[in-house]
């Protein structure tokens, strides 16, 4: 076979399996030094994986280290993609879509959860009750996130518009600091953040739809998928074992976000067990049409170039072959 046959079927990922299974190695490509990947308190996976060393174990004899770094949003994990400071990052999935139609050289090939970990939040005393309320009022949320992005789509229900409130951007634990303190109307929170601010501080949640939450994406940068398929393989593998244990242990689970984020372990098992859904790892049709349904409103508030093509976009960006070979069919 042709070397640029087998470097094309690399990028491909999930073609290689029609090969056989995954090469150990494109050819060309040096031995993977060191694994960067992120944790995120949004994935409850990846702080079962850290804790347990599962992929320290996995790479050790190989003599590849493992590099965690902490995203604090969708924004931060897109960032350090985009600047090669990781290979793997979580995101959801509109955040993920908006990056990739920016430039960002990313795919997903799995889904590490489908969570509702976004809502539109007030102060217990706040006046505010529907989303029409909200206009010309400061809201808080990070820009290039799940939540920001919920936002524009709830207020778009209404027809409301990002100019017709004061978008202030902030990262989301000092948006909720925002919220309590007073100095935001409203904030479109993210889990455990949100979930702590309900249960701890009154908090109400004005507008909850599941719908508009979209899936948590695990991205690799396409470089890095070329050149190290296998070692992505072994990366999903991973993700699979602690999605099966977080199944199986979902307050064990809740208690390592607990530690992990440092929030009470009521929080956790809120967002744990009654707010995600860890039944469907693998990318498919639901997703790709999660994301068709999304996509309009990065047009229509101009956060994507003008003719942009989003639907071929959103088809380059999720990556429905690669994972199936290492998805564990409960």
């Amino acid at each position: 076979m042709k070397r640029r046959t087998v470097l094309k079927l690399a990028a491909n990922g999930a073609a290689l399996a029609t090969l056989g299974g995954i090469p150990p190695r494109v050819f060309g490509a040096a031995p993977l030094k060191e694994l960067r990947l992120d944790y995120a308190y949004y994935s409850p996976a990846s702080l079962v994986l850290r804790r347990f060393g599962w992929l320290e174990d996995e790479f050790k004899a190989d003599g590849t280290s493992v590099r965690w770094v902490l995203s604090a949003g969708s924004n931060r994990a897109l960032e350090y993609l985009n600047g090669n400071s990781i290979d793997i990052g979580s995101s959801a999935g509109l955040a993920a879509l908006l990056a990739k139609a920016n430039g960002n050289p990313i795919k997903t090939p799995y889904i590490f959860s489908r969570p509702e970990w976004t809502a539109l939040v007030v102060r217990n005393d706040s006046t505010i009750r529907t989303l029409a309320d909200l206009k010309g009022k400061k809201v808080a949320a990070t820009k290039g996130t799940d939540p920001y992005l919920f936002l524009l789509r709830s207020l778009q229900t209404v027809g409301l518009r990002r100019s017709d409130i004061e978008h202030v951007g902030l990262q989301h634990a000092d948006g909720r600091a925002a919220l309590e303190q007073g100095k935001v109307d409203a904030w479109a929170g993210l889990d455990p953040h949100m979930a702590a601010s309900e249960l701890e501080s009154g908090s109400r949640l004005i507008y909850r739809n599941v719908a508009f939450n979209t899936y948590g994406f695990l991205n690799v940068r396409e470089d890095f998928l070329a050149a190290h398929p296998a070692e992505l393989g072994r990366v999903i593998k991973a993700y699979e074992k602690a999605r099966a244990w977080i199944r199986a242990n979902p307050s064990e689970a809740a208690k390592i976000l607990s530690e992990e984020a440092k929030v009470s372990l009521p929080v956790a098992l809120l967002q744990i067990k009654l707010r995600t859904d860890f039944t469907n790892p693998q990318p498919g049709s639901e997703h790709v049409k999660a994301l068709q349904v999304a996509a309009p409103i990065l047009r229509d508030e101009a956060l994507v170039k003008g003719g942009t093509d989003l639907n071929r976009t959103i088809l380059d960006l999720v990556d429905t072959r690669f994972a199936q070979p290492f998805i564990v069919r409960a």
